[in-house]
């Protein structure tokens, strides 16, 4: 941990907010938030509903996408743990997909049986939890620590993330990442698929045809984020059926650069519970 993680892990959790969103936008969060990531700001600090506590957790993200959404796909769990001994001792399918459950932009793609000393290497540190230590993200501090094997879906590259952002249960917008691992796209898109060009640090992607799967992507987004004032729907469209992968809370931890028109209008679409109805029941 370096010294200003240091420093940062030591904060409270106000203050700890306050000086990462000003070195990430070049202000302070204001007291009344308004844009977007303010808003996420504000969810990190404020609210403790276990609807949203909920969501760091994937294993716990799954079984809330199976009841409110029976009909979706749900990626197969092939194992969760900590020994990846035991991990590779498994029958285990031609490509897997292993993550932490209780955190982020960690991912490996194997294929068959791993070596169990090249795995331990490649997941050395994922069972620790640095999001909310450094980041205060509150919902990582909630999941259980283990590692998750889930299923690879399709047969090639690894599908295209569909990006749902879901206010108040209604579609607002679609963000399509393309070459996660490789040559990292971005585009996004109107429900209606009318493209948007914003600056983003991400390379824009090429406008393409509406998928065939859009109108019921759209549906199980509204679905899966009916409960939510706000929350990002994360989908794929794989052998002609839409398939869950995540609920996330804190796009970009409210930290990453965002197109100062788009920061305002989505801002505008998130109406936040009270502080009252936010709070940690005792």
């Amino acid at each position: 941990m370096s010294a200003w993680q240091g420093l940062l892990v030591r904060l409270p959790l106000p203050v700890k907010r306050a000086v990462l969103f000003r070195q990430a936008h070049g202000r302070w969060p204001p007291r009344t938030p308004r844009t977007f990531v303010e808003k996420v700001n504000w969810r990190v600090v404020h609210d403790r509903r276990p609807l949203i506590g909920q969501l760091g957790d994937k294993l716990a993200m799954k079984a809330y996408a199976a009841s409110r959404c029976p009909s979706v796909r749900v990626p197969a769990v092939l194992w969760s743990g900590t020994d990846v001994a035991a991990f590779a001792a498994l029958d285990l399918p031609s490509r897997w997909v292993l993550k932490p459950n209780h955190g982020t932009m960690r991912v490996h793609i194997g294929r068959g049986r791993p070596d169990v000393a090249e795995l331990a290497r490649i997941t050395t540190g994922w069972l620790d939890e640095p999001l909310f230590r450094t980041r205060g993200e509150w919902v990582y501090s909630q999941a259980r620590r283990v590692l998750l094997a889930e299923e690879f879906l399709g047969s090639g590259e690894p599908p295209v993330d569909f990006k749902i952002l879901v206010f108040g249960g209604r579609v607002a917008l679609v963000q399509v990442d393309t070459g996660r691992f490789g040559d990292h796209r971005r585009r996004l898109h109107r429900p209606d698929w009318t493209p948007i060009d914003v600056a983003e640090d991400v390379a824009a992607g090429p406008v393409t045809a509406p998928p065939a799967l859009l109108p019921r992507m759209l549906e199980v987004a509204e679905v899966l984020g009916a409960e939510f004032d706000f929350v990002r729907v994360d989908l794929y469209a794989v052998d002609g059926e839409v398939w869950f992968s995540e609920l996330t809370p804190y796009p970009g931890g409210g930290l990453d650069r965002f197109d100062p028109a788009l920061d305002v209008s989505l801002g505008a679409l998130w109406q936040l519970p009270p502080r009252s109805a936010v709070r940690r029941r005792r």
